[in-house]
């Protein structure tokens, strides 16, 4: 192991484990020990294979939670390839998981990966889910599960809209061009997912999405996307019906699985590589992850959301992953 490595593995409580399909973070001291976060990774535009990773070192060095990242894999070579969306091993972890946090786009999966997703969703299990994970699923190989998929007409718009609260719609801010400020839903103000968060704390550089208003059953607004002008955090917001109603990028909702088990989602439609470098997104996630599992409770007044090692995230766009990478390339990453 290297010299960095080391060191960012005591920083970690003793912890980077190579799984055969990811990475580990066993965790050290903090509220989350004993609980165990997987992440599943997998979409070609806005870098999950850099952001899932930053999160999990967060949520494990800083508080205490084991973490357990899976990628889209190439089998051919075992590298990190998202662009392959057939392939994500190890899901298998799910079984033992408390909390799924889920970054995938139009996955194509096999029926034997895609149970063990089915199954920790229908066990009532919590779930968060960041950006194109209202459009996690396209499935034309697998008839077993194909009700997930975002365009589904026996499921009303598949996993997306049925357990997250929405599926893919369309853009609303300009792609490329406006960027989104995160504003305090009113009334939310002392929501435990946003504490230690003020209007403007949270900003990305990837657009709001469109959503069919009002969101679907219990579906909470958290956070407003307020479209900026620009694609910086102190350009303007854009005038007109784009910010008359701002779209939700952020809400809490329950889903009651085809058993009857209750659990908790939160979704955001941001939560891009890039959009990690805002502290309020990264606190904002961190601060989700505590809700989900039922630790509202512990959520500190101010998350310690520092960044865990180099971060130095690609821009999205299609075909802009880091080629040849290996999962246990990102040890120090």
């Amino acid at each position: 192991m290297r010299l960095e490595t080391r060191l960012l593995a005591t920083l970690l409580g003793g912890a980077i484990a190579i799984h055969a399909a990811g990475l580990v973070f066993e965790g050290g001291k903090g509220p989350g020990k004993g609980k165990h976060i997987v992440f599943v990774s997998g979409d070609e535009e806005y870098r999950s294979e850099e952001a899932l990773p930053q999160l999990a070192k967060i949520l494990s060095m800083r508080h205490g939670f084991r973490c357990t990242v899976l990628f889209a894999i190439d089998p051919s070579d075992g590298t990190i390839n998202p662009n392959r969306n057939d392939n994500i091993p190890g899901l298998e972890t799910l079984a033992a998981a408390d909390l799924m946090v889920i970054f995938t786009r139009f996955r194509d999966l096999p029926d034997g990966q895609m149970k063990h997703i089915v199954d920790y969703v229908e066990s009532g299990r919590p779930v968060v889910a960041l950006r194109t994970a209202t459009h996690a699923f396209d499935l034309k190989t697998s008839k077993t599960y194909q009700r997930y998929s975002w365009n589904s007409k026996e499921w009303d718009g598949g996993f997306g809209r049925q357990v997250l609260g929405e599926t893919w719609i369309r853009h609303h801010g300009q792609h490329g061009k406006q960027s989104t400020r995160g504003i305090v839903a009113k009334g939310q103000e002392n929501h435990p997912v946003l504490r230690g968060i003020r209007d403007g704390d949270i900003w990305g550089p990837t657009d709001v999405y469109a959503l069919r208003l009002p969101l679907p059953g219990d579906s909470t607004p958290l956070i407003l996307g307020q479209v900026l002008e620009g694609m910086q955090p102190d350009d303007p917001p854009v005038a007109g019906p784009q910010n008359n109603p701002m779209m939700p990028v952020a809400w809490t909702k329950t889903y009651t699985s085809a058993r009857g088990k209750k659990a908790r989602v939160f979704t955001t439609t941001m939560g891009a590589s890039q959009d990690l470098i805002s502290e309020g997104m990264r606190r904002l996630l961190v601060n989700a992850c505590y809700w989900a599992v039922g630790m509202e409770r512990k959520i500190p007044a101010k998350s310690n959301v520092d960044l865990a090692g180099e971060y130095s995230p690609l821009p999205f766009q299609f075909g802009g992953f880091r080629r040849g990478v290996m999962p246990r390339d990102l040890e120090t990453r």
